[in-house]
């Protein structure tokens, strides 16, 4: 047990059909998952309420709420300029807060490849 309340870095738990979706992400996908799951673990307010709260995040990331009719529900971090995103919640439990991620998603295409070697 701990006195007062807990603050980042935050726990990160995935539900298995996400945690299987984000394994599948091909390698270059899976780094800037890891680099949006950094930025939600340190941020002071998971939820980043307020305006230009989200403004902090590098570019390429934008964080909304799924459903405006639910401010304190599921929030979407957008990744690779809205191509891909994490849907998470937050619980903000007195005793071992977390966020949990739902679903992973990118729709985006692989990096160009170089043209075969000519023989």
């Amino acid at each position: 047990m701990t006195d007062g309340f807990m603050g980042p870095p935050w726990q990160m738990d995935w539900r298995l059909d996400a945690l299987a979706a984000f394994e599948a992400l091909p390698a270059h996908v899976r780094e800037m998952v890891y680099a949006a799951r950094a930025e939600l673990v340190t941020t002071k307010d998971p939820y980043f309420r307020g305006r230009e709260t989200d403004a902090c995040l590098p570019g390429g990331m934008q964080v909304m709420p799924v459903r405006s009719s639910q401010p304190n529900g599921a929030r979407a971090l957008f990744f690779d300029d809205g191509d891909g995103w994490l849907k998470y919640t937050f619980v903000p439990r007195g005793e071992d807060p977390q966020i949990i991620v739902e679903q992973v998603f990118w729709q985006g295409s692989d990096p160009a490849k170089e043209p075969p070697a000519e023989p």
